[in-house]
C-alpha cells in the first residue's frame, strides 16, 4: 500500500492515470477514438510539438525559458528547402546536417548571449526571436515554398507496424524518431555527468558553480542542442505538411512549455523528467482529437492550455511546499 502510494504522489504516474481515464472516457463517447489508425495519426500530428518538448524540457531544467525555438526552426526549414530547391537536389540526410548546423550556430548564440550579459534566459530569446523571425520576413518577404524535395514525402510518409492488408496505415517513420530521440535525452539526463550538471545549475548555480562545473559549456550545450532539436523539428514539420509557410510554427511556444511543465518540469529549474514530458504531450494529443471526435469548438482548446499550464504551476507550487515542510521535519528531528 505504502509503495503504491508512493507511486501515486510522482507526476508521471498521475499523468499516465488522467490519460487512461481520459481515453476510456473519450471512447465510450466516440467509438472511433481508439482505433489504430486513429491512435497512430495523433502521434504523427503531435510529433513536431513532441521533439521540440525535448529541448525545452532540457532549458527549464537548467533554469532558464526559450522561446525562440519556434523562429529558430523556421529559419532552418525555409533555407534548407530554398537551398535544396535552387542550388542542389541532396537528399534527406543532407537536409538533415545542413538544418543540424544551422539549428545548432543559432542555439549557440542564444547560449552565448545569455551566459556573456547573464540576463534572464526569457529576455534574451525574446530578442533573439523577434531578430531571426523578422530577419526571415525581410529577406524573403513572406514568400511560401509550395514546393519542397520530393524525398521529404519518403519521411513523413513511412510507416512500421503496418496493418495487415493496408500499408497506409501504421506508425509514422517521424513518431519513432521522436520516440528514440526521447530515449537518448532520458539516458543522457539521468546516467551522464552533463545530465546531472544540468540539473544542478538549474537548482543552484553557484554551487553548481562552487563544486567545478563548467557554467559556459553546460549553457552552450543546452542551447545549441535545442538549436538542434528545433531544427530536426523543422524538417519533421516540412515533411507532414509539404510547404513552407513562414509563419506556420511561429506561436506554438506556450504549447511545448505547457506540455513540459504539465509533465512534472519546474519553472524555477532543476525538475523535470522525459518520461513526463512525453506523458504531457500525450494528453494535449488526446485532448486535441477528444475535441475534434466530439466535435467541440476547437477555440475550448486555448482555455484548456490556459487551465493546464495554472494547474501545472499550482501542483508544482504545493509539492515544492511540502518539500520544504518534509526538510523542515528532518532537520528537526535530527
Amino acid at each position: 500500500m505504502n509503495m503504491i502510494l508512493r507511486i501515486l504522489k510522482k507526476r508521471e504516474a498521475i499523468l499516465a492515470l488522467i490519460i487512461v481515464v481520459l481515453v476510456i472516457v473519450v471512447s465510450s463517447l466516440a467509438p472511433n477514438f481508439l482505433t489504430y489508425e486513429n491512435i497512430t495519426n495523433i502521434l504523427k500530428s503531435y510529433t513536431v510539438l513532441g521533439i521540440f518538448s525535448l529541448g525545452i524540457l532540457m532549458v527549464i531544467i537548467s533554469g532558464g525559458v526559450d522561446v525562440s525555438f519556434t523562429a529558430i526552426a523556421q529559419v532552418v526549414q525555409y533555407a534548407v528547402v530554398y537551398v535544396l530547391l535552387n542550388y542542389f537536389t541532396g537528399n534527406i540526410v543532407i537536409a538533415m546536417i545542413m538544418a543540424l548546423v544551422i539549428g545548432t550556430l543559432m542555439g549557440l548564440l542564444n547560449g552565448f548571449l545569455i551566459y556573456h550579459y547573464n540576463m534572464p534566459a526569457i529576455i534574451i530569446t525574446i530578442a533573439t526571436q523577434s531578430l531571426f523571425y523578422g530577419l526571415l520576413y525581410v529577406i524573403t518577404r513572406g514568400k511560401l515554398l509550395y514546393e519542397v524535395p520530393p524525398y521529404f514525402w519518403t519521411l513523413a510518409d513511412g510507416k512500421i507496424f503496418t496493418m495487415a492488408g493496408n500499408n497506409n496505415i501504421g506508425l509514422s517513420v517521424v513518431t519513432v524518431l521522436w520516440f528514440v530521440m526521447a530515449f537518448v535525452f532520458s539516458l543522457l539526463l539521468r546516467y551522464t555527468i552533463l545530465g546531472r550538471s544540468i540539473y544542478l545549475i538549474g537548482c543552484n548555480r553557484t554551487a553548481a558553480q562552487r563544486v567545478g562545473i563548467n557554467i559556459l559549456g553546460t549553457t552552450l550545450f543546452v542551447y545549441g542542442i535545442t538549436g538542434a532539436i528545433s531544427a530536426v523539428a523543422s524538417i519533421v514539420h516540412v515533411s507532414i505538411v509539404q510547404t513552407v509557410i513562414p509563419n506556420s510554427i511561429v506561436g506554438q511556444e506556450m504549447q511545448v512549455i505547457a506540455a513540459v511543465v504539465l509533465g512534472g518540469a519546474s519553472i524555477t529549474g532543476g525538475k523535470g523528467s522525459v518520461s513526463g514530458t512525453v506523458l504531457g504531450v500525450l494528453l494535449f494529443s488526446i485532448l486535441s482529437n477528444s475535441l475534434t471526435l466530439l466535435k467541440i469548438s476547437s477555440y475550448w482548446y486555448n482555455v484548456y492550455i490556459g487551465a493546464i499550464i495554472m494547474g501545472s504551476i499550482i501542483i508544482n507550487a504545493v509539492q515544492e511546499i511540502q518539500q520544504r515542510k518534509n526538510m523542515v521535519r528532518i532537520s528537526v528531528a535530527e
